[in-house]
């Protein structure tokens, strides 16, 4: 695995860690909200940008994409 494709797993990691820990869902249940919204691709897709922003800024960040989704179905 080349170093920018392990740097992007590591901060997905990170990213659903922390969205799993902000909002008390197990590990399972974070995997499952981030997938059926596309957040793990749009994290994937954004890394340039996102990696340099605060964890908070990206919670949120994680939160508005989501809610958007949802504002769509």
């Amino acid at each position: 695995m080349d170093k920018r494709t392990l740097d992007i797993a590591y901060f997905i990691s990170f990213c659903v860690e922390q969205y799993k820990t902000e909002k008390g869902l197990t590990g399972a249940e974070t995997l499952s909200l981030l997938n059926s919204y596309g957040v793990l691709e749009y994290l994937n897709e954004h890394y340039e940008i996102l990696h340099t922003q605060s964890r908070q800024w990206i919670m949120a960040d994680i939160d508005e994409f989501i809610q958007l989704r949802k504002a769509k179905e």
